[in-house]
């Protein structure tokens, strides 16, 4: 699969109804990298997802009209002045090729534009080719593990990427 015709954009409300099926697809396939489940995220009322789609940062990986990835951004609350890279997923049939990196580059930009030099995230131990993936873009870690709040099983490792 080529990525010549791959396009990356910032989720805007028409594109509410692209969103909710994307991660409704990503927390079907990965249930134990998200911090949000299936069932909780499929309850979500239309107007809920309206609200995602222009309120939070998310962006939305498309190739030839069908959306085959997204990738959500933010702050945390708990540490100031940080910039996060949330919830990424590439549908199976979108995976080896650049989607998955095209997409963290969208965050790191946005990360940057934002006045930060480095950019976190948290992956699930147990998705171990997540883990591998991000750094083999570049991300490294910090050394700080935690369990996930919703599921306790799980394991979280803090990395982080320097935007120099």
């Amino acid at each position: 699969m080529s990525d010549t015709t791959l396009t990356i954009r910032r989720c805007a409300l028409g594109d509410w109804r692209e969103l909710r099926a994307i991660r409704l697809e990503a927390l079907a396939d990965t249930p134990e990298a998200y911090g949000s489940t299936f069932w909780e995220c499929s309850q979500w009322s239309d107007e809920q997802w309206m609200y995602a789609a222009t309120n939070r940062l998310f962006y939305l990986a498309e190739r030839d009209g069908a959306v085959v990835g997204m990738v959500s951004g933010g702050q945390n609350d708990s540490r100031p002045g940080t910039r996060w890279l949330y919830g990424m997923y590439v549908t199976p049939r979108a995976r080896g090729t650049e989607t998955a990196s095209n997409l963290v580059e969208t965050v790191c930009h946005w990360a940057r534009d934002e006045g930060v030099d480095e950019l976190y995230l948290h992956v699930t131990l147990v998705v171990a080719r997540a883990r591998a993936f991000y750094e083999r873009v570049g991300f490294r870690p910090t050394g700080e593990t935690f369990t996930m709040d919703r599921d306790p099983s799980l394991t979280l490792a803090t990395l982080v990427r320097s935007l120099d």
